[in-house]
């Protein structure tokens, strides 16, 4: 928060923060605020009733306890040599209480000290949400040592012992799953409410909740280090990140207080040179009051801490407000193919010889020259073909294949553009009509055949554009896969503007084309890792399935931490929303400063009125920046629990456009409906 916004000058914010009271009326500064009034009115009250000493005392004591919320850190900050609007408040109730205005020095004493409170308090739970996610973390874990089962607290893990999760128990850390099978509840982490098979081999991560089995699981993180805990700790590092309008408010802000105690002060001295020095040191201190920018300094910060916090509960992590903002403001969203529109689980699914060679013979070619590759396309092959006996000298040709030695003999693998599938032309071009990715192998110079792969769409995709669509945003599909796979994937999922045969380049240049002028910001979801290029290009980068991968966390300005699409549109109206209450919160609260100070120069409005209005906008702002924390899908945007089950989120890691030149893994053949997509598809 700004230093400005009733800057206390309290070194102990944080610890405060960390132990803020779970109920307003257990606020401190409001237990006092509260007092304050009480006392205010009674000394109303008293004076009404022509006792005027005793009123005067209950007003004194109304100005004291109020001022207990904010003087004392006031002074703080002035040994700091630092000022803020406490600055101005402070200055304003000494000076009301020498001009003998006890009445209204205790009315900006209980305001202020209210509107104080509800700010700390506002901050305080929006960041606590947050933090709640640490409470996920079981208070116990069983563990197994020496053969043994044994409770430990969560403090003790370390990274190798095998946790054992019962039914019901929720998982201290992340950990791969040694034996049993289950299903997991992950929405608190990923937002994703349909569980999660899971079995040996399988990441989970802290904090899920599981099903009907028992599992181990060997846990790959201390809790301290775990995905929750960075979770917390990037969203809270990000709320520190300033965005445009919150750096245009500190910006107004600053050099305002100063400004405003020079202009208090020619008011109240010319004035006192040419006409009654009390009548216009007083309303010196009320425009003192009036000018305050604290509701102008909280407006932003207020709202970003809310709405990023509340896109964490729906499992989408944002870097701060300038990501929020930007994400807010965009109006095309890019979407890579594989990972994002896919499953990103590719399979074999046709595999066509030529006469005289056997679909054996193909396949055994194929998986030797994939057998040490990393591309999601080499995990589909190998899984059909898995004691393959690796090739040698392999190399990667981009944007191509691969070439190496299969039993002494020359052999390649790669795109239908790359080696002339030769007689086998039209069943290359049936399978990729259908959208599936197709690869030729060659050896000793003869076409052996081609295989056909294939990656499943995701199902809520198609639901996921069509909310885009509603939503008034323009949508495309950059790939590097081939024209004909791209536009079969792009008609299942209704997306109308394609972009195909790209690599990691091409789809960088393509963004930058596709931002500018009347087209608004541009999003880039794709993996966060192989698709880096295009994701630092665009306004905001999204990355897709990022629990559990730091490289994807650290590099996206936006994080989607499961795999469920669905959450895309839903960020982005959160983002939209929060964009506007920002831009609310900073027009009335320029407003206020501007009208309230020349009627305050003027006399036309007295200390207590200036005060009552000015601690009243701020309330609103800060109510209404609370607001950002409630979270509204996009109109048209499907419930996230409509989807069949969600697979294990894949590994970031595994998607590349080009890494085995090949092709990328593509959707598969939908059954066809009534309605054609008028489809446009563009090659670099």
């Amino acid at each position: 928060m700004s230093d400005l916004c009733c800057d206390t000058g309290d070194s102990h914010a944080d610890d405060r923060e960390a132990e803020a009271p779970q109920r307003l009326w257990q606020v401190r500064e409001l237990q006092l605020a509260a007092l304050s009034g009480l006392l205010l009115t009674a000394g109303f009250v008293v004076g009404w009733l022509g006792a005027g000493t005793a009123g005067i005392v209950l007003h004194l004591a109304g100005a004291a306890v109020g001022g207990a919320t904010f003087v004392p850190g006031t002074v703080r900050a002035l040994w700091r040599r630092r000022i803020g609007v406490g600055t101005l408040m402070t200055i304003a109730l000494v000076g009301a209480l020498i001009l003998g205005q006890f009445g209204e020095a205790a009315m900006l004493a209980f305001l202020f000290s209210i509107s104080e409170a509800l700010e700390d308090y506002s901050l305080a739970r929006t960041r606590r949400g947050l933090r709640a996610l640490l409470a996920l973390v079981p208070e116990t874990v069983t563990v197994v040592r020496g053969g043994a089962e044994v409770t430990i607290a969560p403090a003790e893990l370390r990274v190798g012992d095998q946790m054992v999760v019962r039914a019901g128990d929720r998982v201290a850390s992340d950990g791969v799953v040694v034996s049993g099978r289950s299903s997991l509840d992950t929405s608190a982490i990923t937002g994703e409410s349909v569980p999660v098979e899971t079995g040996p081999g399988a990441e989970v991560y802290a904090g899920s909740i599981n099903g009907t089995g028992v599992l181990t699981v060997e846990a790959t993180a201390t809790v301290a280090d775990n995905s929750l805990a960075k979770v917390v700790r990037v969203v809270e590092d990000a709320q520190q990140r300033k965005g445009a309008r919150q750096r245009l408010a500190d910006r107004i802000s600053r050099p305002l207080v100063p400004a405003i105690m020079v202009l208090a002060v020619l008011i109240g001295g010319l004035g006192a040179i040419f006409g009654d020095p009390a009548t216009w040191i007083e309303r010196a201190l009320v425009v003192l009051v009036a000018a305050a920018p604290c509701a102008l300094a909280i407006s932003v910060p207020v709202t970003v801490i809310a709405a990023v916090g509340a896109a964490s509960r729906l499992g989408v992590l944002v870097k701060g407000g300038a990501a929020l903002e930007t994400l807010g403001a965009v109006r095309t969203v890019a979407l890579d193919k594989t990972g994002t529109l896919t499953r990103n689980s590719p399979a074999v699914t046709e595999i066509i010889a030529v006469d005289g060679h056997s679909t054996d013979t193909v396949l055994a070619v194929a998986a030797a020259l994939e057998a040490r590759s990393e591309h999601p396309l080499a995990a589909a092959i190998l899984a059909a073909a898995p004691d393959a006996a690796p090739a040698d000298e392999v190399i990667t040709v981009p944007g191509a294949g691969l070439e190496g030695t299969v039993d002494g003999i020359q052999a390649r693998l790669g795109r239908p553009s790359w080696t002339d599938p030769g007689t086998l032309t039209d069943e290359v071009q049936r399978l990729q009509d259908g959208g599936t990715t197709v690869a030729v192998i060659e050896r000793g110079g003869t076409v052996l055949g081609v295989v056909g792969i294939r990656d499943e769409l995701r199902p809520e995709a198609p639901e996921t554009v069509a909310a885009l669509h509603a939503a008034g945003l323009r949508v495309v599909m950059l790939t590097g896969d081939n024209t004909r796979t791209a536009a079969a994937l792009a008609e299942q999922a209704g997306i109308t503007d394609v972009y195909a045969e790209l690599r990691p380049t091409d789809k960088a240049d393509h963004i930058q084309r596709l931002g500018g002028g009347a087209s608004g910001s541009v999003a880039m979801v794709g993996d966060g890792i192989n698709d880096a290029p295009a994701l630092a290009t665009a306004d905001v980068g999204i990355a897709m399935g990022a629990m559990g991968s730091d490289v994807a966390i650290d590099t996206a300005d936006v994080a989607l931490m499961g795999t469920d699409l669905r959450h895309l549109p839903q960020a982005l109206a959160h983002a939209r929303r929060a964009r506007i209450i920002m831009l609310q919160n900073i027009a009335l609260s320029a407003a206020i400063v501007l009208v309230l100070v020349p009627l305050a120069a003027l006399g036309t409005l007295g200390l207590a009125t200036v005060v009552f209005i000015h601690e009243l906008a701020e309330v609103f702002v800060i109510g209404n920046g609370v607001r950002a924390g409630r979270l509204r899908p996009l109109r048209g945007a499907p419930a996230p629990d409509t989807v069949a089950a969600q697979q294990i989120p894949a590994d970031p890691s595994a998607e590349t456009t080009d890494g085995c030149a090949c092709c990328s893994p593509t959707p598969p053949v939908a059954q066809k409906t009534a309605t054609t997509i008028p489809l446009t598809v563009k090659k670099p």
